[in-house]
């Protein structure tokens, strides 16, 4: 069968399943990724391996410019401490949890549990949107979720690159990968502006020049996340961080460039085009446990391999529900006692709902698979079939376990109550009565 029409068959696949998840009322990401696994299990199934730089390519870029673009930039910039001290505190304490399970309990070298550390840590934005769209949360809520998946998988991708440099090199600095995670980063998120400035720029141009339609800009729009993200890769920068910068900063300027009809009929083509790669990447997730399996060395036990699942499982899932507590209120009682004034206190019932949200998902997958398999010594990469299959599980055991509960939790606390408390938001609206309605027109 050739690569199109399966790329098609699981594209209806995905369409298939989207309809039965909004019947059955169960988030689409569980469903998809569920029904990948028990397709690929079939005889007939074809294989279809997920290949790392397709993800990273393909998939990534839009997907974060997407959400970036959307969220609010006033409700981003009042969580900025609770988003970092999630995206890039618990990514590092989750990672350095996991990489000491990995190395005093399954005897890895540290540096491989490192490895696995920072795969498993990030949590997946698509995953957590999905699912607290089908429960209403406080506004803040959201706001904090879609930050921190906005940013955690640069500061988890940065730290397995660091990891997969000291396994194939065999050395290690500290000041070195501390100086390396500062230029990666802060030069990601200038080259997001920059390319964002300059692509604006475009678009003004061709409103001004009449050179250019709703089509022409809209096509423009689909281009811009890949042409930050492929840079920053090319230098080595973070692609990740110079898509959420540029999908942030377009975003804000939106009243500035765009008209009404232009923001409507694109705004149709970017949800239609989330539906499609969400649908094809969680199917493509479940479709990975035949190459897992066949990867895996026969040397562990069904017993072994059950046991190690589960201590990652609960490792990255305690971590996450450790670190909520004290992130969430310390910082707020320090700021009262040296600056005598602070944030207020988030209701303890929300601060549950966020450590619950930690479903794993694509970008875990593909850096699983991305790892080399020998490395520049020419040794086999140590455990790297043991690092897949144990990614595998974790994300499918967050997503269906945390998943599928999620939406109870959230009800059984009352956060629920607490959403429908607050005023409505007006603030997309808001967005849309600035813009001028056709081009020439001025805003209402």
């Amino acid at each position: 069968m050739h690569p199109f029409e399966v790329v098609l068959i699981l594209i209806a696949v995905g369409i298939g399943l989207g309809i039965l998840a909004r019947w059955w009322g169960i988030p689409y990401p569980i469903l998809l990724v569920v029904g990948g696994l028990l397709l690929s299990i079939q005889p007939w199934a074809p294989p279809f391996a997920l290949e790392p730089n397709i993800v990273f390519i393909a998939f990534l870029p839009p997907l974060l410019y997407a959400a970036a673009f959307n969220i609010e930039w006033s409700a981003f910039r009042s969580q900025l401490r609770p988003i970092t001290l999630l995206a890039v505190g618990l990514v590092m304490f989750t990672t350095v949890l996991v990489a000491w399970l990995a190395h005093d309990v399954f005897g890895m070298p540290w540096a491989v549990g490192f490895v696995l550390g920072a795969i498993v840590s990030p949590p997946d934005a698509v995953a957590a949107g999905a699912i607290t769209q089908r429960v209403k949360v406080p506004r803040v809520v959201s706001t904090v979720l879609e930050g921190e998946s906005l940013v955690n998988d640069a500061s988890a991708l940065v730290t397995y690159r660091m990891a997969i440099a000291t396994v194939t090199y065999g050395t290690f600095s500290l000041w070195e990968a501390g100086s390396q995670f500062v230029i990666v980063s802060v030069g990601g998120v200038a080259v997001g502006l920059g390319g964002a400035w300059l692509i604006l720029q475009l678009h003004r141009w061709l409103r001004w020049t009449k050179l250019g339609d709703t089509k022409i800009n809209i096509a423009l729009t689909l281009l811009t996340p890949y042409a930050v993200y492929l840079p920053s890769e090319h230098m080595h920068l973070s692609g990740v961080l110079a898509t959420v910068a540029a999908g942030l900063f377009v975003g804000t300027r939106c009243p500035l460039v765009f008209t009404r009809e232009f923001y409507t009929e694109a705004r149709a083509v970017w949800e239609m085009m989330e539906f499609l790669l969400n649908g094809l990447i969680f199917i493509l997730i479940g479709f990975q446990l035949p190459q897992v399996l066949n990867d895996l060395s026969s040397e562990y036990t069904v017993g072994q391999l059950a046991a190690y699942a589960l201590a990652v499982c609960a490792v990255v899932v305690a971590a996450r529900l450790i670190w909520m507590f004290p992130g969430a209120y310390l910082p707020r009682w320090l700021d009262r006692q040296f600056l005598g004034y602070g944030d207020p206190y988030p209701p303890w019932q929300s601060v549950i709902v966020v450590g619950w949200t930690g479903m794993r998902g694509v970008v875990s997958l593909a850096a699983a698979m991305a790892i080399p398999k020998v490395t520049d010594m020419g040794d086999v990469f140590p455990y790297r079939d043991l690092i897949q299959f144990l990614t595998f599980w974790v994300i499918f055991a967050t997503l269906v376990g945390q998943g599928l509960t999620l939406p109870f939790l959230i009800r059984f606390l009352g956060v629920d109550k607490i959403a429908a408390a607050e005023p409505p938001d007006e603030s997309e609206a808001a967005c849309l009565n600035e813009l001028p309605p056709t081009e020439g027109g001025e805003a209402t």
